[in-house]
């Protein structure tokens, strides 16, 4: 830790990193190796028994990814976090570490498509249930869960439905019993930080807001260090029963000298080692560049999607505008306690004229990019019920909250008068 500072603009710039102490450099490099020379016969059987933390091989660990890593866990206010291919290996790993076969999970309905269908099928032919169950109701939650129950699952604020998560209300809920709430964080870094409301897990698809940049594909795990997983043995056997993967080894004993980290440990020592999901060096270096500005990108974000939430609710192509600030009650109540400094960078809103009218929208853009992604610099539209959403059955697109009309913008940092303008013509061809 370069820096002990608690505001994420310093922790951007400086935590996991100062210089490099052979030359001086003080960007991290990008260190191209498989491997590591290891400095004698005892260090190497160290750092395979887990007696000592150190680099071995660039599938389990990198040093250009564990500045990431140190960055992201600072940055979070958790104890260590590990860096990962995509999102969606940070979405399956962060359930694997706690699941297998015969177990459950229970996950809100608001889920990015991708996520629900790894939920809904590849878990389950994996032998997990994912339970989905209504987050306006936090109840609900314990209501689906069962001695089999590892984890709870939810978007903070989630793609495309942009009603924020109850964290603290559902993480008081499976703390008692054993049960940790994991939160993919992915549209409200910097907005939100889960662990101060209760979580215990923080997943990122690094791939959006936080590289901002959209040139390269990651995700990330972060480890609040806050979760008793030793006090719940029988709830999570997977780190409190031998693991004949490194000769019996109980996780949350064998690691006690290295810290609170059991959790973190065993998803880069297992699932990481075996399954092979890997940040690139270059990938991690990325990432570190683009959150250096992610401090100032996001409030832009947030005042760009405010200006054009407010312009499109006064659009009579329009029907609805979905955006935290047009929220009422319980739901505007969730989106003022949990976000501070602004709503994100996503809205949708539906047209008129439904799917026919959102696909004349999105041919018509001319300063918007049609990609399926969020978090770019630039801004982006997609119309998710064709795309994102499009293996879901219709009911299952209902509760995610998409309709055939629905349109789904990643508003960027370009002047607000050209965003609004490119809007303009669109609406005028839909």
């Amino acid at each position: 830790m370069a820096t002990d500072s608690l505001h994420p603009e310093t922790i951007l710039l400086h935590a996991g990193w100062r210089a490099d102490p052979a030359n001086g450099s003080v960007q991290p490099p990008i260190h191209a190796t498989t491997s590591y020379q290891f400095e004698s016969t005892a260090h190497a059987a160290d750092l395979f028994a887990l007696k000592a933390l150190g680099n071995i091989y660039t599938r389990i660990g990198n040093p250009t990814t564990a500045v990431l890593e140190a960055r992201l866990a600072a940055l979070e206010g958790g104890v260590a976090a590990l860096a990962l291919a995509s999102g969606q290996a940070a979405s399956a790993f962060a359930v694997q570490n706690l699941a297998r076969a015969g177990d459950n999970i229970v996950s809100s309905t608001d889920l990015y498509g991708g996520t629900w269908n790894l939920f809904a099928n590849t878990l389950k032919n994996q032998g997990i249930e994912v339970r989905f169950v209504d987050p306006t109701d936090p109840a609900a939650f314990g209501r689906a869960t069962d001695g089999r129950t590892r984890a709870y699952y939810a978007e903070t604020l989630p793609n495309p439905k942009l009603q924020v998560f109850p964290i603290a209300e559902v993480a008081a809920i499976g703390r008692p019993l054993g049960v940790p709430l994991i939160m993919d964080n992915t549209a409200a870094p910097i907005l939100c930080r889960p662990f101060d409301h209760g979580a215990a897990v923080v997943v990122y698809s690094t791939t959006k807001y936080l590289g901002g940049h959209g040139a390269v594909i990651g995700g990330a795990i972060v480890d609040s260090g806050n979760f008793d997983w030793e006090a719940h043995a029988e709830r999570q056997p997977l780190l409190n029963t031998p693991d004949p993967s490194y000769h019996g080894a109980v996780w949350t004993e064998a690691v006690k000298p290295l810290g609170p980290i059991a959790y973190i440990i065993r998803a880069r020592v297992i699932l990481l080692r075996d399954l092979g999901a890997s940040m690139s060096p270059f990938n991690a270096f990325q990432f570190l560049q683009g959150m250096e500005t992610l401090a100032l990108r996001m409030p832009r974000h947030c005042q760009n999607t405010q200006a054009v939430a407010d312009w499109l609710k006064a659009r009579p192509e329009v029907t609805r505008v979905i955006h935290p600030s047009v929220q009422e009650g319980e739901a505007r109540a969730r989106a003022d306690r949990y976000l501070k400094g602004g709503y994100g960078g996503l809205l949708g809103f539906e047209l008129k004229g439904g799917a026919d009218a959102g696909r004349r929208f999105i041919d018509a853009l001319q300063l918007f990019y049609h990609v399926a992604n969020i978090g770019d610099a630039r801004s982006l539209a997609i119309h998710p019920a064709s795309t994102t959403h499009s293996q879901l059955s219709a009911e299952e697109q209902a509760a995610t909250g998409v309709s055939d009309g629905y349109v789904r913008l990643s508003v960027g940092l370009e002047h607000i008068d050209d965003i609004l303008a490119d809007l303009d013509q669109a609406l005028a061809a839909a």
